[in-house]
């Protein structure tokens, strides 16, 4: 499978912190893959990395065939943070237009992402009175904006409940479907049944490159949480770390 994404010997430090040194990752084309692991083990810091606004000590990382930070890449690539990044004060519609000129997106283009997202009914809505799942699916929509080939999204899922967690899955898969290249990074491991394929970190290093039915297979644990703590475990006990 073609790779969208190509992270080799990416080496990152923050202050005196090393985040990574020398991981190597790919991202399959036309998939959604996850990037799972606990608060602190390095997701957000590779994400960084491969929407180029991270500084790196040493490696590559190669995006759509270019360097990550190229800005041939700007309307290539979609990047939605953890937090919502819109204006509460303003409407579905009035965010979305203010998005679509930054970028140059056709006016088209606004109704498209609302329908995708399911915000048809408030897209006269200010953002302030919707609800949080509602909120992120604004944010999403902007990042939907223009058709990127990549999307990346962190942690787009924090928070919100079981219902709303899942609507917003039914939306990444259909960008999926489309073609999109989707990485969707998240620390609730029963996310991970709903990707194509998963990237596991644990301490800024990449402990399982697998698929949802190889990592219970290989672990033979009867779910993703128990699968990652086996994978802790085990990597715990290569690195004559305490397993406990």
């Amino acid at each position: 499978m073609t790779a969208a994404v190509e992270v080799r010997r990416l080496r990152v430090r923050r202050g005196s912190t090393t985040v990574f040194d020398g991981i190597d990752v790919e991202i399959a084309a036309g998939a959604i893959t996850g990037l799972l692991g606990p608060s602190g083990c390095g997701k957000t810091t590779l994400i960084r990395s491969i929407v180029g606004v991270q500084k790196i000590g040493g490696g590559t990382v190669t995006v759509l065939g270019r360097p990550a930070s190229s800005p041939a890449l700007r309307h290539r690539v979609a990047y939605d943070t953890q937090g919502a990044s819109v204006y509460g004060d303003l409407t579905v519609r009035q965010n979305l237009r203010y998005f679509a000129r930054l970028i140059g997106a056709d006016a088209a283009d606004i109704d498209r992402v609302i329908a995708q997202v399911g915000l048809a009914a408030q897209t006269h809505q200010t953002v302030a009175s919707l609800s949080g799942g509602q909120e992120n699916r604004v944010s999403l929509a902007v990042a939907m904006l223009g058709r990127p080939e990549l999307i990346v999204l962190d942690e787009p899922t924090v928070g919100l409940d079981p219902l709303l967690r899942a609507e917003l899955w039914d939306v990444f898969r259909g960008l999926a479907d489309a073609g999109a290249t989707l990485l969707v990074s998240s620390h609730v491991m029963d996310e991970a049944l709903r990707c194509d394929s998963l990237l596991l970190l644990r301490d800024g290093r990449l402990i399982a490159d697998t698929t949802p039915a190889k990592l219970l297979a290989d672990t033979g644990a009867p779910d993703p949480d128990a699968a990652f703590l086996a994978l802790v475990r085990r990597d715990a006990h290569s690195h004559g770390e305490d397993a406990a």
